[in-house]
This record gives C-alpha cells, sequence and structure tokens, in this order.
C-alpha cells in the first residue's frame, strides 16, 4: 500500500471509532472528547504499526519522542482536531494524518466523517472555482479573530467562524470558504497534513509573514497559518504586513 493509501486507511479507521463512539450515546461533553482522543489514537497507531513499523508517530495524543528529529520518516498525527466540537455534536471536526520524510509533508489525509469526506494529497482534491461573491474568510468559532478583521477589510470580504483548524483548512479545499488566517497558537500536528492537501491542491499555505511552514521542527508549536487561493495571497499579505 502506498504512504497516501496508509494515511487515509489510518484517518478513516480513526473516523469509524469516533462516530461509533458518538453514536453511542454513553457520553458527552469533554468526557466524549477524551475518550474519542483515545480511542482514535489508538486506532490510529495499529495502523501505523502493522503497515510502517519502523517509522516515528509524533502526535497531540502522545508524548514526544526525541527520535523523530533524526528519523527518515515522521507521522504527524491529530487523532481528534476539534474535540469540542466533536463533543457538542457538531460536523466541523477533523482527523489528521500526515507523513513526513526528508524535510517535507509527502503523504497525508484529512478525514471530515461529519461530513462524510477524506481529502488526500493523491489524488488531490480539485478545488471548486471561486464564486461571485465577496471572499470569505474562515476563522475561529470560539476565539477573536486577530488579524483576520484587517484582512477581510482589505479583500472587501466577510468572517466565517468553523470549528477545527483542519476543517477550516479543508473549507478552503472545497470552495466553502476562500481563505483561513489563523494567529491564535497551535501547533504542527493541528495543520500538518490538511496543510500538505492544500497544497496538493494548488493552494498557498504559509506563515503569516510569508514565510514557509516547517514541520517535524524541535519546536511542536507552529503558532499562526494562512492557508488561501492564488489569486488571494499578495493582498492578504500586504494587509497583514501593514498591522
Amino acid at each position: 500500500m502506498s504512504d497516501v493509501g496508509t494515511a487515509r486507511t489510518a484517518a478513516a479507521a480513526a473516523a469509524r471509532v469516533l462516530l461509533r463512539l458518538r453514536s453511542d450515546g454513553g457520553l458527552g461533553g469533554r468526557a466524549l472528547g477524551d475518550r474519542g482522543d483515545a480511542e482514535a489514537q489508538a486506532a490510529i497507531v495499529a495502523v501505523l504499526a502493522e503497515r510502517c513499523p519502523d517509522d516515528v508517530v509524533f502526535s497531540e495524543e502522545a508524548t514526544d519522542d526525541p527520535q523523530r528529529l533524526s528519523a527518515d520518516r515522521v507521522w504527524i498525527v491529530d487523532p481528534l482536531d476539534g474535540t469540542r466540537e466533536y463533543g457538542e455534536g457538531r460536523s466541523d471536526w477533523a482527523v489528521h494524518v500526515a507523513l513526513w520524510s526528508a524535510g517535507a509533508l509527502t503523504a497525508a489525509a484529512v478525514a471530515l466523517p461529519g461530513v462524510d469526506a477524506v481529502l488526500t494529497t493523491d489524488p488531490p482534491p480539485a478545488v471548486p472555482s471561486a464564486g461571485g461573491g465577496p471572499p470569505r474568510i474562515a476563522v475561529s468559532r470560539t476565539r477573536p479573530p486577530v488579524h483576520a478583521d484587517r484582512v477581510a477589510r482589505a479583500l472587501g470580504g466577510e468572517l466565517v467562524p468553523l470549528g477545527s483548524a483542519g476543517y477550516k483548512v479543508s473549507a478552503v479545499v472545497r470552495g466553502e470558504v476562500d481563505a483561513y488566517v489563523h494567529a491564535g497558537g497551535m501547533y504542527q500536528w493541528d495543520s500538518a497534513a490538511p496543510v500538505a492537501v492544500a497544497l496538493a491542491a494548488g493552494l498557498v499555505a504559509l506563515r503569516l509573514d510569508g514565510s514557509p511552514l516547517r514541520y517535524n521542527e524541535p519546536d511542536p508549536s507552529l503558532p499562526d497559518l494562512l492557508v488561501c487561493r492564488p489569486e488571494l495571497k499578495e493582498t492578504i499579505l500586504t494587509a497583514l504586513r501593514a498591522g
């Protein structure tokens, strides 16, 4: 099986576990989210252990293994991106599985179980054409949209509150919004898989200062992110620099 196939299989396994747990109805809220995180992590690790036992796993739900910094292949995983949304019964959450190899993200899958979709780097998604209305910018539904107001003014656009980071990036890929601007702090596992899919689809994915996103770095933090249609890149970066 290819690396993308492994990523898809692992993400789908976690998605099945998460949907089953939620449909069982025995838990809700924080307790459901915590249980989902643990069981989805176990499902992903089981697939990776079977298919690529020598690879290192770098995950939100596991102790950081320093061997990843010298490893040739590292799976960057978020078994449940959007724990709050999942626990609240919403659809805007995701499962992330990405492979970093030789300095780059080389394969990834993002499962969106709430909308019955899986996005992968191969084949990459076809991004729908932009609509005729004002640009739409995805922002957090729970935190103030740092910088996003300025971007919306520069584009003549509107802000669209959504759930998890992976769901927001996927919303750009799926043509539901035109950009996602984030400056509120996140970690490498929050963006690795969705960024890999976005790049494979031909979208722009950068830090807010325009520098490249780098993964499998010693510091797990990767605090800001821009994902957008290519034609919006310069206007957005100019607006961000003006701040």
